[in-house]
Formats: C-alpha cells, sequence, structure tokens
C-alpha cells in the first residue's frame, strides 16, 4: 500500500469517526427539529385553510342579507344579520351589526337604528373611525327624527378641521340648525363647508346652495 493510500484511508476513518460523533451528539434533536418543521408547517396551512373557510362562509352570509334587504325582505335580513352578528367571523359581525341598523332605519324604526348606532359609537372595541361613522349615522338620521341638540351631541367632534368626516357632520349639523331656526349658525357650517378645497365637489355645491338660500331669506343676521 502507497503512503497516500494509507493517508486516504486514515482520513477516511476519521472522517466516518467524526460523523458518528457529531450524528450521536445531534442526530435526534436535528430529527426532532425536523419533525417540528413538518408538524408546524401542516398547522399553518390547516389554520389558513380553516381561516379563509370561516371568512367565506361568512362573507357569503353577509351577501346573502345584503340581497335580502335589497329585495326589501327586511325581517328577513335582519334575521340573517343577526345570525351573523353572533356567529360571524372576523369584520362580519360588525359588518352585520352596522347593515342592521340601515336596515331598521329603512323600515321606519328610526329609534332603533339610532340606539344600534350610538351603541356602535359607544363600544370601546371597535376603532375609532368606525365609532366615528355610526355616530355620523345616528346625526344624519336624527336631522330628521330629532333636534339640533341631538344631532350636535354626536357629530360636533367631527366637525373639526382635521377630521375627515368634517363635511359631512358640518352638513348634519347646519342643516339640524336651519331645521330649528338658527339660520346664522347654519350659514356659519354652509360656508365652511363651500370654501372648503378638501371638501367633495357636490358637498361644496349642496353648501353653496344652502348659503345663498339663507342670505336670501333673510334670517340670518
Amino acid at each position: 500500500m502507497s503512503d497516500d493510500s494509507f493517508i486516504r484511508e486514515v482520513n477516511e476513518e476519521m472522517r466516518r469517526d467524526q460523523a458518528h460523533a457529531l450524528w450521536d451528539r445531534f442526530g435526534p434533536a436535528l430529527l426532532a427539529l425536523a419533525v417540528l418543521v413538518v408538524v408546524g408547517t401542516a398547522a399553518f396551512v390547516g389554520y389558513r385553510y380553516w381561516d379563509e373557510t370561516r371568512a367565506n362562509r361568512s362573507g357569503d352570509a353577509f351577501s346573502q342579507a345584503l340581497k335580502l334587504a335589497n329585495e326589501g325582505k327586511s325581517d328577513e335580513a335582519l334575521t340573517a344579520l343577526a345570525a351573523l352578528e353572533k356567529d360571524g367571523y372576523g369584520a362580519y359581525p360588525l359588518l352585520a351589526r352596522m347593515r342592521a341598523a340601515t336596515v331598521k332605519a329603512d323600515k321606519g324604526d328610526v329609534a332603533a337604528a339610532v340606539k344600534d348606532f350610538d351603541e356602535v359609537a359607544a363600544d370601546a372595541d371597535i376603532p375609532s373611525g368606525l365609532r366615528d361613522m355610526a355616530r355620523l349615522r345616528a346625526a344624519l338620521l336624527l336631522v330628521d327624527h330629532g333636534s339640533f341638540a341631538d344631532v350636535s351631541s354626536r357629530v360636533e367632534a367631527l366637525t373639526a378641521d382635521t377630521n375627515t368626516l368634517r363635511h359631512t357632520a358640518r352638513e348634519a349639523l347646519g342643516l339640524a340648525a336651519w331645521k330649528e331656526g338658527k339660520a346664522t349658525d347654519a350659514l356659519k357650517l354652509f360656508d365652511q363647508i363651500a370654501s372648503d378645497d378638501g371638501a367633495p365637489r357636490n358637498a361644496r355645491e349642496r353648501a353653496t346652495l344652502m348659503s345663498e338660500l339663507i342670505r336670501g331669506s333673510g334670517s340670518a343676521s
């Protein structure tokens, strides 16, 4: 046997011994890690499927409830929305809650609709943007079915220059003021909307018409 062959055999034997030693030391841990990776991947895929299935089921139920409402089947829509509010997944219970209030308003039960919107607005677990939207929805109903104080208590804070809902909040408050004979207050609010470059064009147009109407009536001092 040549020296080179002998050295190669020794090196190979040493490598086998080192490999056995490493396996004896780390093999069980590597096997456990591999099992955890496989189990973790399977669990993640299973959870994602379960999550998507629940979301899709709730989405389908919400769509069906909207279809019933659009067909004028208010009572059936409310029943479907109540079930979704109780057993729905993700954002659908809240969407069902808000939509149910709108259905109640559409069928003439304004008091119940306002109550539902007020409850959403008072729920600290709901994101502030959606709570503000609920306040605004209640106020819009109360323009025709409540007092200026009712509307103001819900949207006064939304009329600030930094609030994204300020245009509609000011319009609701302005209409409530005009309805109650507070022409000066109404004119100020409509002028704010008309001069706000950030307001939608249709909102500015309505505000301009209201400002002209109030000035033309001579009721604003």
